[in-house]
């Protein structure tokens, strides 16, 4: 697949999207190991003062790593 064609946004989009997904996947099971139970990971992660932390924090990381690749292969890769 040809990067270079792609328009940015589509392609941060694409990078957003799909960190997004498999660090909260990763994020919640490593959640439930350190809490031992799923109830524990729960009220660790989406708590009524946790759950703004962890959507800043999901969302912020998948941010970054959607501009820094979308700019990557936009610009810099050959």
């Amino acid at each position: 697949m040809d990067y270079k064609q792609e328009s940015f946004i589509r392609l941060f989009v694409r990078f957003f999207l799909v960190f997004l997904v498999l660090f909260t996947i990763f994020k919640l099971a490593i959640g439930i190991f350190q809490a031992g139970s799923i109830e524990g990971m729960i009220d660790a992660n989406f708590g009524e003062e946790h759950i703004g932390k962890f959507l800043k924090v999901q969302f912020s990381l998948s941010l970054f790593y959607g501009l820094f690749m979308a700019g990557y292969y936009k610009f810099i890769k050959k």
